[in-house]
């Protein structure tokens, strides 16, 4: 067993099975306060580091929006969960020649693991890190990004049992960690419209996603600006058990090992966007979708015409891996909130 595991199964031989939700909490913070995650030799791939066309686009689409809110001569560009920093790299390379865009903005990263923020630090020095979002700046608008950072805060499961309604807790015996009822009723916690559901269903909730959401746009709302949140997830309320853990580039049992996978659930963006409030949130779209309508397949295009075979043939499969249905495409959905005061972003209704 691992350390952290160690520790967990002696927490709850002393005081009882754990949340689901605690249990997520504490592999998370090992996971990534003790490595990067990231590529090849890591455990999985996000959508910057399939394809650079995919920040390219993203910072386009905020230099956009800057450009038509009128070119505030003061913004904070946020990200959540940067990774690498591969993401806001691409951006700022993709904007340089937005006149004006660099000079109005300054890059401000939300981040707790020590190891990638040293990554980010090698590709963007001259940023300025946050633990939490509550500790950025209050006096610019922001343009915040968070691609596939929701999916990795930890998640509440209340599963329907023939007592009613409970929460999904973790246990440990002889044979490792092993899911189980807790004690408690909470019926009340489960929305109206799944409270019905049958015996076994599960109900996930995300206290800390949409408190972060809040914050966001209680920020919105306040100092204008606008936010890209792109996850895999779904349009809620729905029933379904989307805890996984992936090790290796593949899935594996979210109970063993514990803090040596990383583990993630399925985003409800219809609790996102109405924690958002009194942000706009504009009609949820998928990434496929988002990705076509900013031109991702003439900008593959025009990459490919100046690269070799190989190269071209790597930036077409990069970019069918991000909007093809059977990929990523339909998967990722991509939400958008603005001030109320800021225009239409595009590629949303």
């Amino acid at each position: 067993m691992t350390p952290l595991g160690q520790r967990l199964a002696r927490e709850i031989e002393a005081t009882g099975p754990m949340p689901v939700a605690r249990y997520m909490a504490e592999c998370l913070a090992h996971y990534y306060g003790t490595r990067d995650p990231l590529g090849r030799g890591g455990d999985f791939t996000t959508a910057p580091e399939i394809s650079q066309i995919f920040g390219e686009l993203i910072g386009l689409w905020l230099a956009d929006l800057w450009l038509r809110a009128g070119s505030p001569p003061k913004v904070r560009l946020v990200e959540l969960g940067p990774g690498r920093g591969t993401l806001m790299a691409d951006i700022r390379r993709a904007t340089a020649r937005v006149p004006g865009f660099h000079a109005a903005t300054k890059v401000h990263l939300v981040e707790t693991s020590p190891s990638l923020r040293a990554e980010q630090a090698a590709r963007m020095p001259d940023a300025i890190w946050h633990h939490r979002i509550d500790e950025l700046p209050d006096d610019a608008p922001l343009l915040l990004v968070a691609n596939e950072f929701f999916d990795a805060l930890p998640i509440r499961q209340l599963i329907r049992t023939p007592a009613g309604w409970r929460e999904r807790m973790v246990a440990h015996g002889d044979g490792g960690f092993f899911e189980a009822a807790g004690p408690t009723p909470l019926d009340a916690l489960v929305p109206a419209a799944l409270a019905g559901a049958p015996e076994g269903a599960t109900v996930e909730l995300m206290p800390m996603a949409t408190a972060i959401a809040a914050e966001i746009g209680a920020r919105l709302a306040a100092q204008g600006g606008a936010a890209l949140i792109v996850d895999y997830g779904y349009a809620g309320p729905s029933t379904g058990d989307t805890l996984q853990a992936v090790k290796d580039h593949a899935f594996t049992d979210p109970f063993a090992d514990p803090g040596e996978a990383d583990l993630t659930a399925h985003v409800d963006f219809t609790a996102l966007a109405a924690a958002a409030a009194p942000a706009r949130a504009w009609k949820l779209t998928t990434q496929g979708n988002l990705l076509a309508a900013l031109g991702i397949a003439a900008r593959t295009e025009a990459l490919a015409a100046r690269a070799s075979p190989e190269q071209a043939a790597l930036l077409r499969s990069g970019t069918d891996r991000l909007v093809l249905p059977d990929a990523m495409g339909s998967l990722f959905k991509a939400l958008a909130l603005t001030g109320r005061d800021w225009p239409q972003p595009a590629g949303f209704e």
